[in-house]
Parts: structure tokens; sequence; C-alpha cells
């Protein structure tokens, strides 16, 4: 059931102090369900439902992150997931490698930049915690410096949770075997050999640092104001699966209505 991984998210940030074992979550598990594309397909008609309401209500936001390891599935994930979604209330933000400009300012400050507006939906495709991963991995700033960031995530997250602001961290967990075959693909097929690079073949060479400082950041930085949610992501169709169906039941938490007509609208007489 499904139900499993709201309680595991649940879990993660009801357990403060407790490692976070990557390696005790099955990548390849599907919770029991079978592959049913009509499933996926009714997830996303009703996200696009949602949506609408979402950005008539204009009360809520909703920030998705999406954190993975190299052909972990961030770009499918949105590209399915949010297939139905209308692109004006809808953003996605890609964070690269800083600009100067953004070197001259604390870490959070192009994150904050890009936060969704209330009515709309952003989707972080890496976000603020490559600052706790790969800056950690590749000794790009001190210890000193990345350890305190996740404290300063953390107040960063509830204040953005007090203003209105749902927040959903998804990892998409894929083991090194699964990643491997999914740069093969790459590398075999034409039409993908654009998405593999040298550096991202290399990066395998930091497996087991980087699955270190995501369970860091899983076991300290999962609240209840900005839960992680760990996804078995081997099966896509069961990422997209429950990714849908957790998205969806957060906004229809939400208790979405239409506005009140305009008061004037009595007066309208259309010829």
């Amino acid at each position: 059931m499904l139900s499993q991984i709201h309680e595991a998210g649940e879990a993660l940030h009801d357990r403060a102090g407790t490692k976070v074992h990557l390696n005790k979550f099955d990548t390849a598990d599907t919770l029991g369900h079978k592959k049913d594309n009509r499933a996926l397909e009714h997830h996303v008609k009703r996200l696009a439902e949602l949506q609408q309401l979402l950005y008539a209500d204009k009360r809520h936001a909703l920030l998705i992150v999406l954190q993975a390891l190299d052909a972990g599935g961030k770009d499918g994930t949105v590209r399915h997931v949010m297939s139905g979604a209308n692109p004006q209330g809808c953003v996605v933000t890609s964070f690269k490698q800083p600009t100067p400009e953004e070197l001259d300012h604390d870490f959070l400050w192009r994150v904050h930049k890009a936060v969704p507006q209330r009515g709309f939906i952003g989707i972080f495709n890496r976000s603020h915690y490559e600052d706790v991963l790969i800056v950690r991995v590749h000794n790009l700033v001190p210890k000193a410096v990345w350890s305190k960031r996740y404290e300063q995530i953390n107040d960063f997250e509830k204040m953005l949770a007090e203003n209105k602001v749902t927040i959903l961290k998804f990892f998409l967990h894929i083991s090194k075997d699964e990643q491997l075959r999914r740069f093969q693909a790459r590398l075999t097929d034409p039409t993908r050999n654009w998405k593999l690079s040298l550096p991202d073949v290399k990066e395998r060479e930091h497996w087991d640092q980087y699955v270190s400082a995501y369970e860091d950041a899983l076991s300290k930085c999962s609240t209840k104001d900005a839960p992680w949610y760990v996804i078995p992501s081997d099966h896509k169709w069961f990422r997209n699966f429950a990714i849908s169906t957790i998205v969806n039941h957060t906004l229809e938490g939400m208790h979405l209505k239409f506005p009140p007509a305009s008061p004037d609208i009595s007066q309208i007489q259309l010829q």
C-alpha cells in the first residue's frame, strides 16, 4: 500500500536524531503494486484538476523537491507526473553550478527567489540540498561551513511552510546496478547520448560518499514542515505512480476551492 510511503516519510521526521540507512530501503520495491498505465493516467488527470483549483484558490503554493543520484529519474518524473499540468501555473527550476553573482550571496539566496508564489506549483530539479551533498563529497567548502547548513535549511523550510508553501521532498532511490543499466542505455541509444557525460560516469567513484551525504540530509532535514520521502525508483512506472499519488493526496488535503463569483456577475448580460 502507498500508505507505507506516507508512513516512511512520517517516520523520517518523527525519528529525530536517528540515522537513516538507505540500504534498508529496497530500490526495486513496488509495495505489492503491478504496472498499470491507466492508474498514472488517472493521477495525471486528477493533478490537472487540482492544479486549476490551486491556481484559482491562491491561498497556497506547492514546492516539490526532487533529488537523486545521477540517472535517478528527476527529469523523467517531471515529464511524466507533471505532463497534465498547465505551464502557466507550474515552474520547474534546475539548479546548476552557482554563478559568480550567486556565490556572492548566501547559499539560499538563489533558492528563495525560485520558491513558487501562491497558486503555483514549483518543482526543484536538484535544489538547496546540493549545498550539503556535492559540496561535501568534493570538499568545495569546509566542513565547518556545510555542517551548519542542515539547521539553516530547516529554518528556511519552516519559514516557507508558515507562509503557506507546502513542501514535498522526494529522494529517488535507485541501486548502483540500475544506474549502470541506465548509463549503458544512454550510451547505446544515439537519441540519448547527449544525456551522458564523462563526469557523470566519474561520479560513480563517489557512490558511497554520496549515499552517506544523502543519509545525513534525510536524517537531519526531514521535518513535519518539510518531510522527505524515499521513493523506490528502480521501476520508473512505480516512481511516477508513487509520487503522483502523494502529490494529489497533499493537494486534496489543502481543501482548495474556487473563489466566489464577482459581486456584479448578476449584472452581466451576454449578447
